[in-house]
């Protein structure tokens, strides 16, 4: 564990509370230091809950470690049953306690309860937030299933789990429903979602389903394994993200549960978009995909077969489930980036150049300072992507939402460039921007101080170099013509960074250290050869 400004993933204790505050019925007893209650906002200003989550702290102080704080935790254990009384108890520890070694799970098991201690055992120093999160689930449906004996099904009502959604996983809540929609319409009975919205009961429900579907792997696959082995379900793999993976996701799940499922009904534009002339303007924009390994293997292959992008990088921070991630990496030509300091990622991004980043709240940051157009596809992220209307991702709405989250940022761009083109007509004048309600509705300039004026004189040359890619030469031996850097304005800003690049990088492999309008040309023909 390591000191970060950002972070992909929290201690796995936050994993942990995603799933109790996901189940209904479940409080979490978390030993913990006051300071560690932080957790709570996760959900009150990122998801905008109308509740906290039914988590119960310790809160033990400086001055308590000199005490007995194992029995502060069995004294909280006590009170939090009697006020909340929940049907499941979750007792763990955050990374803080753990160097206690109160064994918080343990005590709680002595005080013979009349409801289930479930014991949260996650290693805070060698595992993250996601597999706590997967870990915990895990350690619940074994706890209530695990004595369960496998029910009698009806094969010709067949009924399937969703399993996977669950607090600050990306776009949870909607999916669940689009799922449960697309199930519906193709005659496929849901039997239980969880964690999200589930009770002990339903959990104890689970094995009377034919067939889980593993909507979000990095929640649900080791619960999904088990329950393979205690149950013999079978496990959908095939996440639905796009209209492909969403055709391949029925057929998988019409093979597994042994019937021939019908046509659903769709409303997707996608498909349509991308065979329409207009989209010839997106063809082989070069895109740049970092995320958990999930949502950016399916963000890569929706921009490679569905949308003509070109993947210039392809990355995660979930180094367990790199594999897959390396596996495509290797099938696009890319090399692989599996880490989770941003700060290589910054890097990558940098070298890449692409035209359009997908990734996270933290890549969101990042192609803000490289200038760059970004849409978050998966966790972390921030209250913007976690809207209050209905915005699925998955299933073939959830292609439309995706179509117009990627695509719209690289069509403001071209809106963008033309308004630049025609800058210089007497309607767009730089001085005053006309109004269509005549002229006492223009912008005034008489406002007694120029744009130049304002800012620091080093803020203004950040600005510069921001407009003039080539006034911040990567190499102080190259010089840029005024002719040059003129012409290098006429690029579209979006991909202005990207040209001055090449044509420096040219120029060093030429041995040319003054950059002529010709050594921009030159350097386009070289490059696109």
């Amino acid at each position: 564990m390591r000191l970060s400004l950002w972070t992909y993933e929290g201690p796995p204790h936050i994993g942990a509370m995603r799933i109790a505050s996901s189940l209904r019925n479940v409080h979490y007893v978390l030993h913990a230091p006051q300071g560690d209650t932080y957790a709570d906002l996760l959900f009150t200003m990122i998801e905008r809950q109308g509740r906290r989550p039914p988590v119960t702290y310790t809160t033990f102080q400086a001055r308590d470690l000199g005490a007995d704080t194992a029995e502060l935790v069995m004294d909280t254990v006590r009170d939090s049953v009697q006020r909340f009384q929940p049907e499941v108890l979750l007792v763990g520890e955050s990374c803080t306690a753990e160097l206690l070694q109160d064994q918080p799970g343990a005590l709680a098991s002595q005080l013979q309860l009349d409801i289930p201690i479930v014991p949260v055992e996650l290693p805070a120093y060698s595992r993250k937030e996601n597999w706590g999160a997967s870990e915990t689930f895990y350690q619940i449906v074994r706890s209530l299933l695990r004595n369960s004996e496998t029910p009698e099904r009806n094969a010709d009502a067949p009924a399937v789990n969703i399993l996977g959604p669950a607090d600050l996983c990306f776009r949870a809540r909607d999916n669940a429903l689009e799922i449960s929609r697309l199930l519906e319409s193709v005659g496929v009975r849901v039997n239980v979602v969880a964690p999200l919205g589930a009770t002990p009961a339903d959990l104890l429900n689970i094995p009377a389903a034919q067939a889980n579907i593993c909507l979000y792997p990095e929640v649900a696959s080791t619960v999904c394994r088990w329950l393979e082995r205690q149950f013999g379900q079978t496990t959908i793999h095939t996440v639905p993200l796009g209209v492909s993976a969403t055709q391949q996701f029925l057929a998988e799940l019409g093979e597994a549960l042994g019937i021939t499922l019908p046509e659903p009904p769709t409303d997707s534009r996608l498909p349509w978009y991308s065979r329409s002339v207009d989209s010839t303007y997106l063809t082989g924009k070069e895109v740049f995909v970092f995320g958990d390994a999930t949502h950016a293997c399916a963000a890569a292959r929706i921009a490679t077969h569905e949308l003509g992008f070109k993947v210039v990088g392809l990355g995660t921070y979930a180094r367990e489930f790199a594999k897959p991630v390396r596996a495509l990496a290797e099938e696009l030509g890319v090399p692989a980036l599996v880490t989770d300091d941003y700060m290589e990622v910054e890097q990558a991004i940098a070298a890449a150049g692409p035209e359009l980043v997908l990734g996270t709240q933290m890549e969101r940051h990042i192609a803000k300072r490289l200038g760059i157009p970004c849409a978050v596809i998966c966790a972390p992220f921030h209250v913007e992507d976690c809207p209050a209307r209905y915005s699925p991702t998955m299933g073939h709405e959830g292609a439309n939402v995706l179509f117009d989250t990627w695509v719209h940022p690289l069509m403001m761009g071209l809106e963008e460039h033309l308004l630049g083109m025609f800058r210089g007509d007497f309607e767009f004048g730089n001085d005053v921007q006309p109004s269509h309600l005549g002229h006492g509705g223009g912008v005034s300039t008489d406002v007694g101080v120029t744009v130049e004026s304002l800012g620091t004189e080093a803020e203004q040359d950040a600005g510069r170099a921001e407009q003039d890619p080539a006034a911040a030469s990567a190499d102080d031996t190259i010089v840029w013509t005024d002719a040059a850097s003129a012409e290098l304005q006429r690029v579209p800003f979006f991909v202005r960074r990207k040209a001055a690049r090449n044509t420096e990088l040219y120029a060093q492999e030429q041995g040319i250290s003054r950059i002529e309008v010709e050594t921009l040309y030159d350097a386009k023909a070289h490059f696109a050869s």
